[in-house]
């Protein structure tokens, strides 16, 4: 491997949520606009081989990749800033990692050899780092270690981070990203947490370079010279990040703090290529900027955590919101609503006319969804503005198919197996899968193709006949109902090439101002300064319904 790589791997201290994820993204951005290549790879250190087993109220969403690979959201916030599409060499667990090591020395891969978990797990770990910035080809590459630091689970990661130093002194640096609390009681911002997290980062004989300290305000002079006298660190590399109005104000904060600058000098870069953030202080003006309010409702299942809503099992839909708006120079207002409120107060359906436009994301299993139909038969009839994302087309379909086509029991098989009205089926292939409770990395995952129909809805959107975006799905709209719904005035704007898998539904605009499902999800492939065309016409259906 070429030795002028660098590497920044990013770690958290005090507690987790703390932003490790968007703080690699927006280092990402700052040294982009250095004129840099950049990569990020995330590190989960969880026994789960992938994330795709993982209940959303438990880790957040399932972000998917283009080649299939189910890993954390925090690969989609590398994604949505980098404006880059990252392959599966970009995540690893510790799980994925042990079995890699285990299948190797199964097959007498290591002569012999003993086989321990020091060094041959962090060995494997930096393997993979190496691999993953070679097929980049990135000048730099910014690994993000999750956990916090003195958590046991991520002891390992940190000792390859420990020998990546030793084998590269002057190509690798640490950022720890810390939170500095403000006791309500106490009035004043205070810094032991975070200087006890910098020794036990010490313990493992690993020393911060830049410390990110999160807080509610500004850190003062004061804190950053406490900071860097108790943390072995010049005052000038600890970079103040206060809580920001939104996500992409954070690269600019950085900046502030001339952290690209910083950077470049602890790695022996050349510092004579001027930043160029033109583009993103626009948008990030332009969010400022936006004053006329649009308000979304999201009608999902995944949003209790004990007393706390978790926003994190939606993180990708939300952003392509945000991202709409943004882009029609409006304000969102993003509701959450569980589904299972309509089942228990039906009722309470007259309240999404407060709504200027309801999306129904994606999910699995029986719990709130006849809420959700309850829901989409009401958008459907009052002719409010409405995207249903795979689950949510699911729903689309089954509710037409009892109310229009008059089939009462209509259902989806993985709702009820016995339905006389299979609307929705599983995909022949994915059958074998279930009877062999073979659930892990099997749906169908990833990139496909889809032929758009032309004069339709999503073709206005997409402006094109064939697009690709990605999936994660074992069940689709069956192909024997497909006639008889199309003939009732239901419209598959888009199908898979062969014509057997419905890719995209809708009512024809003379029917509904937008009302959209689609199998796949566009919400993984919004980007800040391009978002989804989906997202784009739904949110200006959304206004229009607003001033309607």
């Amino acid at each position: 491997m070429k030795q002028n790589r660098k590497f920044i791997f990013i770690v958290g201290g005090v507690m987790s949520g703390v932003g490790k994820g968007i703080s690699t993204s927006s280092i990402g951005i700052i040294l982009k606009a250095r004129g840099l290549s950049v990569t990020a790879i995330k590190i989960d250190p969880y026994i789960n081989v992938d994330a795709g087993t993982m209940n959303p109220t438990e880790h957040g969403e399932v972000f998917v990749l283009n080649d299939g690979y189910e890993t954390d959201q925090d690969m989609g916030n590398y994604e949505r800033f980098l404006n880059i599409t990252l392959p599966s060499d970009n995540y690893m667990t510790t799980g994925s990692v042990y079995e890699t090591v285990i299948h190797r020395e199964r097959n007498l891969g290591y002569n012999g050899k003993c086989v321990e978990v020091v060094p041959h797990i962090p060995l494997e770990v930096i393997d993979r780092i190496e691999k993953a910035s070679v097929k980049a080809k990135s000048d730099v590459t910014l690994i993000e270690i999750g956990g916090t630091i003195g958590e046991y689970q991520n002891i390992l990661f940190l000792e390859a981070a420990r020998m990546m130093k030793i084998k590269y002194p002057e190509d690798v640096m640490f950022v720890m990203v810390s939170y500095l609390p403000i006791p309500s009681k106490v009035g004043e911002m205070k810094t032991k947490p975070t200087q006890y997290a910098v020794r036990t980062l010490n313990g493992a004989g690993i020393q911060p370079d830049v410390i990110i300290a999160r807080s509610e305000t500004f850190l003062d002079q004061k804190r950053k010279e406490k900071l860097g006298m108790f943390c072995n660190i010049s005052e000038r590399y600890v970079i103040s990040a206060p809580d920001a109005d939104n996500i992409y104000e954070i690269p600019v904060n950085f900046e502030r703090d001339d952290l690209s600058r910083l950077i470049l000098k602890k790695l022996n870069l050349p510092e004579n290529k001027k930043s160029n953030m033109k583009e993103w202080y626009d948008f990030v003006e332009g969010i400022k900027a936006s004053k006329e309010k649009i308000k979304i409702g999201i009608v999902g299942k995944y949003f209790g955590t004990g007393d706390f809503v978790l926003s994190d099992a939606y993180i990708s839909v939300i952003e392509a919101i945000k991202h709409a708006a943004y882009r029609n120079k409006l304000k969102p207002e993003i509701a959450w609503i569980n589904s299972e409120l309509y089942e228990k107060e039906p009722d309470k359906l007259e309240d999404l006319k407060n709504y200027d436009g309801i999306i129904v994301p994606g999910g699995f299993g029986s719990r709130g969804i006849e809420g959700k139909i309850s829901v989409i038969k009401f958008l459907r009839e009052n002719k409010i503005p409405f995207l249903g994302l795979c689950y949510g087309m699911q729903m689309m379909v089954i509710e037409y198919a009892r109310d229009v086509l008059g089939l009462k029991d209509a259902n989806s098989t993985e709702i009820n197996r016995k339905t006389k009205n299979p609307v929705i089926d599983i995909i022949p292939e994915q059958k074998k899968n279930l009877e062999d409770k073979n659930y892990g990395a099997t749906m169908r995952l990833g990139a496909y193709p889809a032929l758009i129909k032309k004069g339709t809805v999503a073709y206005n959107a997409y402006k094109k006949p064939k697009i690709s975006e990605r999936h994660r799905h074992r069940w689709e709209v069956n192909m024997e109902y497909a006639p008889r719904l199309e003939k009732a005035g239901l419209v598959f704007s888009g199908k898979s090439p062969d014509g057997k898998l419905m890719e995209i539904t809708e009512l024809p605009q003379s029917a509904h101002p937008f009302f959209v499902g689609v199998q796949f999800h566009p919400e993984l492939t919004s980007k800040p300064l391009t978002s989804h065309p989906l997202f784009f016409e739904f949110v200006k259906a959304a206004r229009k319904n607003k001033k309607k």
